[in-house]
């Protein structure tokens, strides 16, 4: 077994780091601490089984995971076509550009371009990290043969129980949170935290803590949380952080509320008219206006005198 996690990594050449299946918050901040401490020394890839909620979003670098295990081997697909329909495939070298050829059964007709899917199958890292979950089964690639040629170890507040014919090496210990243990490996490597990463973690240590209530906290945990703020980082609240909306995507702007409506011009181009103003009809039938007398419109002069009686 290896002395730390730092000569673990040190002897790696590529990494993958892997979380479980639906991970909690604290997890998936753990995770892209990790991968950005890394980013740029070695050649590292972070996936996960399932789609990122929503509230990941809060997370710098959350855009980096993927579904896919590994990018080994190139895969094409073609969803929704039968196999049975392929006579052969055949490939050939042209212009110094590879050419694969797909031959259907007579009768039959190719693959539509909307059928053909490129994927990616196959983990060429040498060493896999598992961040957080509290089971083997939690993370499938552990029952196939992708991981067969990686070192596997785990990082994570429980341990887990490796399936039969595997190894891991386990760095799991009791903590309010994943992102508390990722700390202490990322100053391993590091030393120190630049704020990106310290964003990440504060977050995911308030979240997994719980707010700092969990029977795990103690002292170091809130020693940790002084040093992630100096080193720059800062935690947003789930209902304080605000998703982009469409409007404030690049180049959108909202519309004004007096903007004028489009209208046709005789050769059908559209130009920008304000709205005309309404015509009080005066209850007159759909599609017509009365026009009052023009009596009406003049000033009413209205007499002193007062009326006489009639005796």
């Amino acid at each position: 077994m290896e002395k730390s996690f730092k000569s673990v990594i040190d002897q790696s050449r590529s990494i993958l780091v892997l979380l479980s299946a639906e991970p909690s918050f604290d997890q998936v901040a753990a995770a892209l601490s990790l991968y950005l401490a890394i980013e740029g020394k070695k050649d590292i890839f972070l996936s996960c089984p399932t789609p990122m909620k929503v509230e990941m979003n809060r997370l710098v670098g959350v855009d980096k995971i993927g579904e896919e295990v590994g990018s080994k081997n190139m895969v094409l697909r073609f969803s929704g076509y039968p196999a049975e329909q392929i006579e052969r495939v055949s490939y050939d070298i042209e212009n110094q550009e590879f050419r694969l050829t797909v031959i259907p059964k007579p009768q039959h007709e190719p693959p539509a371009k909307n059928q053909v899917e490129v994927g990616y199958s196959g983990v060429s890292a040498d060493t896999t990290v598992l961040v957080g979950g509290a089971r083997a089964e939690q993370f499938p690639s552990l029952v196939g043969s992708e991981l067969n040629e990686t070192r596997i170890v785990h990082i994570g507040v429980n341990d887990i129980s490796a399936p039969e014919g595997r190894n891991i090496i386990s760095l799991a210990r009791p903590a309010a949170s994943v992102s508390e243990l990722m700390a202490d490996y990322i100053k391993e490597l590091e030393g120190g935290f630049h704020p990106d990463i310290a964003t990440n973690l504060l977050s995911g240590l308030h979240e997994g803590s719980e707010n700092f209530n969990k029977k795990e906290v103690n002292a170091n945990t809130f020693k940790l949380a002084g040093e992630l703020m100096a080193a720059g980082g800062k935690y947003t609240r789930a209902e304080e952080f605000k998703p982009q909306s469409q409007f404030d995507l690049p180049g959108m702007k909202q519309m004004p509320m007096d903007m004028p409506f489009p209208s046709k011009t005789t050769k059908g181009a559209k130009r920008w008219e304000k709205p005309a103003p309404e015509e009080d009809t005066h209850g007159a039938p759909e599609g017509e206006t009365i026009n009052p007398p023009t009596s009406w419109l003049k000033p009413k002069i209205y007499s002193g005198n007062k009326g006489t009686s009639v005796s």
